[in-house]
């Protein structure tokens, strides 16, 4: 049965917002930057952005009977009852599915999020029932979390594991059932209405802060576009759809060349500098950066990471976890990672030349 879905406004035809956009694009090509964070004021087309990203992206094939909707060409991620048919013989049936979007409402408990598992089934038949919740929806889909700071802490560090681990574990009363949990997560909050503990902040891979486009003639633009769209949704897609390829394609072209894009020693090393100069804890924004940058070059076709990739992804890894003061505003100071990175530049070059 084909799925009903309303018409979405085109990723393409967003205006502004270039941070927040690739953002959503790196971790459309590379799930393992672990989600993004987007911090901005209410109407800033945050939600717009996500489902626009959702309707940008290839569909996919899933298991047709899975709960999970587990990929039936990969066994090394399917869940233990696909893998079990599978061995057993059994043909699994399959059909396509546009990428979704699930949404968390910020009520939701833990059990709604990882699930629930019946006790008394098991103990008495022997047998795990599992009730999946939404990180099984959300598997091989977008898990989208408006006001995520409003959520409860508990819950939250539950999203940012399995967005981590790709695997979602239920345990109650010595029973557990796992099951795949590949998602891309975006949670996106309004400063004003409280902050996310340093803990979490860090957990997320990337971070945009989003304000309102101040620029006159692109707010025209912006209300220009969505009336058109509101007054003729399939017709304003229709006009998108070339530049939709377009992005499309890159995105698919720019996973299938991740695998292979390199990152010299001598770059890293300028983005350990970066880090230790800017001041993060610990070494999670070395290893977002690296991946960043290395999903940066692949968007853009190349299979060497450049300084210019590091440039243009540092301020989305670092942004969250740069040590500030009560009340200071979230910045990365752009003059300084120029210093840094020419610093470095240099001193590389001159151990070169001895």
């Amino acid at each position: 049965m084909r799925e009903i879905t309303k018409q979405v406004f085109p990723f393409a035809a967003l205006v502004g917002q270039e941070e927040m956009k690739k953002a959503l694009l790196l971790n459309a090509v590379n799930p393992r930057l672990s989600g993004v964070l987007i911090r901005g004021e209410k109407g800033t087309a945050k939600s717009t952005a996500v489902r626009a990203l959702a309707e940008l992206l290839p569909e996919i094939q899933v298991v047709a009977d899975c709960p999970f909707g587990c990929d039936p060409d990969d066994v090394t991620t399917m869940c233990a009852s696909c893998r079990e048919r599978l061995a057993a013989g059994e043909e699994l049936s399959q059909r396509r599915r546009k990428m979704r979007v699930v949404d968390l409402p910020v009520s939701a408990t833990e059990d709604r999020v990882v699930g629930t598992l019946d006790i008394e089934h098991a103990i008495k038949k022997g047998e795990k029932r599992f009730e999946p919740g939404v990180l099984a929806e959300a598997n091989r889909g977008i898990l989208y979390v408006d006001e995520v700071n409003l959520l409860d802490d508990h819950v939250v560090d539950v999203l940012l594991d399995a967005a981590a681990m790709w695997v979602n574990t239920v345990e109650r009363e010595g029973v557990s059932f796992i099951h795949p949990a590949r998602f891309i997560l975006v949670g996106t909050m309004n400063p004003e209405e409280g902050e996310l503990r340093p803990q979490l902040l860090d957990r997320f891979g990337l971070c945009v802060n989003i304000a309102g486009v101040a620029d006159p003639a692109l707010r025209v633009e912006i209300v220009k576009r969505r009336a058109a769209f509101e007054d003729d949704p399939e017709g304003f897609a229709t006009a998108w759809e070339e530049a939709q390829r377009k992005i499309r394609e890159g995105i698919v072209a720019a996973h299938q060349l991740l695998p292979r894009v390199n990152i010299t020693d001598d770059l890293l090393l300028r983005i350990a500098s970066i880090a230790v100069e800017m001041g993060v804890d610990g070494h999670r924004a070395d290893l977002v950066m690296m991946k960043a940058a290395r999903t940066n070059a692949a968007l853009n076709g190349r299979t060497e990471v450049t300084e210019a990739d590091i440039r243009e992804t540092a301020n989305l890894a670092l942004l969250h976890r740069m040590r500030r003061r009560p009340f200071q505003e979230l910045a990365l100071d752009e003059a300084k990672l120029s210093e840094v990175l020419g610093h470095t530049h240099s001193h590389v070059h001159a151990r070169q030349v001895r």
